[in-house]
């Protein structure tokens, strides 16, 4: 497996690689501070989707193992949009990238790319492909691995090459008023339910907390809200 540099949850690093990606500064990542609600109110909106960073930690693994087993015998309650852009992972340290763009892709109704950048042409040139052919398109696509190690560079954390983290990315977002979890290790967009544009902040966040609830005694949690500069 092609292993690259892990991005650090910082939304100065982040928003310098959008703009790296062909993203209009039209919309930034924002520290998201707490899940109360007073916290929440100092994200901007519109919000349009939340990158979670946390540990992989047995709980998760274990409750993710039973996740799949019942989606895969009893199907969602709430199926996921078929327009919804998902992509597996399968470049190591690559979940970052891959959050930022699931949160893109879903919302590039919203959202200006810049003519011949990196995100107009990739989502283009991938539109028609499945979710393992996305990711091998992304590990193929030139320039984009310095450009993900760049920013990784960027980060106040040190790295080393070759660096395997016990973190992940992953983006919740919605699709037609349906809140969507947005992980290449699982293999599916995951359905949360229903949402709406004006209520995606605070339900996203409760998602969030059920992570959260699974490693309490968990410091390794940050989220950043992608919204409206």
């Amino acid at each position: 497996m092609v292993v690259w540099l892990p991005l650090e949850s910082n939304p100065d690093v982040i928003n310098k690689f959008l703009g790296q990606l062909g993203v209009s500064t039209e919309y930034q990542a924002f520290d998201v501070f707490g899940t109360d609600p007073e916290l929440l109110v100092m994200v901007p909106q519109p919000c349009i989707a939340v990158l979670l960073l946390f540990p992989m930690s047995e709980a998760h693994e274990a409750h993710s193992a039973v996740q799949k087993a019942k989606i895969e015998a009893e199907g969602q309650e709430v199926a996921a949009p078929a327009s919804t852009f998902y992509m597996t992972q399968t470049i190591g340290n690559a979940c970052g990238t891959i959050g930022i763009i699931h949160a893109i892709a879903n919302h590039t109704d919203k959202i200006k790319l810049e003519d011949g950048g990196f995100m107009q042409e990739y989502l283009e040139r991938v539109k028609d492909l499945g979710p393992d052919a996305k990711c091998e398109a992304l590990e193929q696509t030139e320039g984009v691995a310095e450009k993900h190690e760049a920013a990784a560079q960027e980060g106040q954390t040190e790295v080393a090459e070759d660096t395997r983290v016990n973190a992940h990315f992953i983006c919740i977002t919605y699709v037609d008023n349906t809140l969507i979890e947005l992980d290449g290790r699982k293999g599916r967009p995951i359905s949360h339910g229903a949402t709406t544009a004006d209520t995606f902040l605070a339900d996203a966040t409760k998602v969030c907390k059920d992570f959260m609830a699974r490693d309490p005694d968990s410091v390794d949690f940050t989220m950043m809200a992608v919204s409206k500069a």
